[in-house]
Formats: structure tokens, sequence, C-alpha cells
């Protein structure tokens, strides 16, 4: 048996030891159980009383931090909350071993159902597009807005560049890369994925580059990193073979929040050639297109996708403001 097909059971009762996770300034980590999985939230303080509250869902291979450039730039505006999707940043795996769209989205909702804070401002990068995307579709009530940025949402040619990423939905794939790469050192495996997610890799600070060492080194100590990549790699390729009712594209069609959907000219893993077909699909959408960018905008351009997002809260004001003036008329 692979490595990437031992039992999730394994994986989840394992309770390795490793180094603590990184917290900026202004934030702050707690953990939620929840039955069959255990989040760990990250939140920055509210600046008043009564914000909106929005939620952040990171993509594959990601974490909560990857939200720590923009939350930041929305205080005073939304109450911000990002999560560890399960098996991913200081989340443990799930119980069930169900890393797919639906089960990273049953997580989602769980989460929102229990925090019981109403509906929220839904954002999501990569599998967490597709994550949210499917929250928005099948629980309305819950999506207040959606912001997308470089959302997994299936495309029929998938570029060469994101061939890597499929292919450890392969089983076997991830044990083989796993022993091909073992000498590699977390620098290097860093350089690899920033040179792979960002426009421009040079913009990223000695600091940040240095913090990405120290958690790419933390993660490869857990014994389920390449478990819970390899499903959910596995995941993202299952929904874009599946059809119908349950199709991303379909639920897409079938969202009712207003939608800003960002995409990068230089994004290495979702085409950028996706933007207008996703700018059709959702029905009431704003498109957000930043040429210099790669497959992480919210964490290379954090205050270019701020001001869109006021800008949308702004535009979905003024749209809801006729409804209420006639329902008083």
């Amino acid at each position: 048996m692979s490595s990437t097909e031992l039992p999730s059971v394994l994986a989840a009762t394992v309770t390795p030891r490793v180094a603590t996770v990184r917290v900026a300034e202004g934030e702050r980590l707690r953990s939620v159980g929840l039955p069959g999985i255990t989040l760990t939230v990250r939140s920055r303080p509210p600046t008043r009383e009564g914000l909106p509250p929005a939620l952040y869902v990171h993509g594959l291979g990601g974490s909560s931090q990857n939200w720590s450039a923009l939350m930041p730039l929305l205080d005073g505006l939304v109450d911000s909350e990002a999560l560890d999707l399960p098996g991913f940043g200081d989340s443990p795996p799930p119980d069930d071993g169900d890393y797919g769209i639906t089960g990273h989205a049953r997580a989602v909702i769980r989460y929102l159902d229990a925090a019981g804070r109403g509906s929220v401002h839904l954002f999501g990068n990569s599998l967490g597009g597709a994550v949210a995307t499917r929250v928005a579709a099948v629980r309305p009530d819950l999506v207040r807005t959606l912001t997308l940025v470089s959302p997994a949402l299936p495309e029929i040619r998938v570029q060469r560049t994101a061939w890597p990423t499929a292919l450890l939905a392969v089983p076997g794939v991830a044990g083989l890369f796993t022993r091909l790469t073992k000498d590699w050192g977390a620098e290097q495996r860093v350089r690899g994925v920033t040179a792979l997610c960002y426009g421009d890799p040079g913009n990223v600070s000695p600091e940040g580059f240095r913090e990405a060492v120290e958690e790419m080194e933390r993660r490869l100590a857990l014994p389920y990193f390449w478990d819970a990549m390899t499903r959910s790699a596995r995941g993202i390729v299952n929904a874009y073979t599946l059809g119908g009712q349950h199709g991303l594209w379909r639920q897409a069609e079938r969202v009712l929040a207003p939608t800003l959907l960002v995409y990068g000219g230089r994004d290495q893993l979702v085409g950028y050639r996706m933007a207008h077909r996703a700018a059709r699909a959702f029905r009431d959408s704003r498109l957000l297109s930043l040429p210099e960018a790669g497959h992480v905008a919210m964490m290379e351009y954090p205050e270019t996708v701020a001001t869109a997002f006021r800008e949308l809260l702004a535009e979905s004001a003024e749209s809801a403001l006729p409804a209420v003036m006639g329902a008083g008329s």
C-alpha cells in the first residue's frame, strides 16, 4: 500500500509534536471542536460592535495565514475569521478522511452553523474558491457576498504548469514524489511553491520568505501532510469530472450572492482565460483582472483586492436600496 493510500483513520489518530503556528500581530488562534472535525480559526478582534462577519477559506496546501495580508485592510469593515481546513494549517485531519470539495464545504457549513454569526462575507482562494462556490450554492442563507480569488473551477484545457498538482491525485504519485524529493530542504520547496504561485516571486520579502520556510518545516513534520495534499488534489480532480446539478459550473449559476471574481494574468494554476466564463456564470458578478498577479492575488496585491471588496459592498448596498424603498412604499 502506497503512502497515498494509508487509511485516513491512522493519520487522524496521530498527534505529532511540531513547531507552533505563527500568529501575526493583532491575530489570535483558537480551536473549535465540531462533530467529526476540529478546526483552527484565525481571527482579528473587531474594531467595533456590530460589524458583519467575514470568513476566509484557503487553497490547496495553504492555511489561514494566506489571508493575513488582507484581513487587517478590512478592519472596521468586517469581523474577520479565517479557517484552517481539515488536515491543513493547524487543523488535524477529518475523522472520515473526506478531503473532497463536498467534504471541505461540509466543514465550512458546519462551522458557520455552529458559530451562529449569521450570513457571512465569504472569501475563497483556489481550492477554497471551489469550496466557497459550493457553500454559496447549497446554503445561500449563509453567504452575504462571495469573493473568489483564482477559484479552482473546472477547465477543459488545464495549463501545463498545473499538471504536477493534478498528478498528485493519481494513486502512488505522492509517495513517489516524496521519495524523489526526500533530499529537498524546506527552503528549496518554498522557492518552488513561490515560483508557481506568485506572479513575481521577487515581491516576497526576506521576512516573508523566512516565515514561509519555517511553516514548511512545520508542515513537513506532520505525518498526514502528503495524505491531506493527495486526497484534496484528488477531490479537485473528481469535482472537475462531476456533471449535472452537482457540477461546480452549474452550482456557480445558482449562486445568489453578489460575487467578486479576482484573476491573475500570470496565474500558472488557474487559467486567466477562465475569468470571463466565470463572470458569465455567476449571475451578479464583478471581475477584477490583475495582469501581473499570479495565483494568490490577496497576498500579492492585498490593497487592490481590499479596494475591490469595498466597492462590492458599496454596489451591493446601492442595489439593495431600491428594493427596500419599494417594500416600504
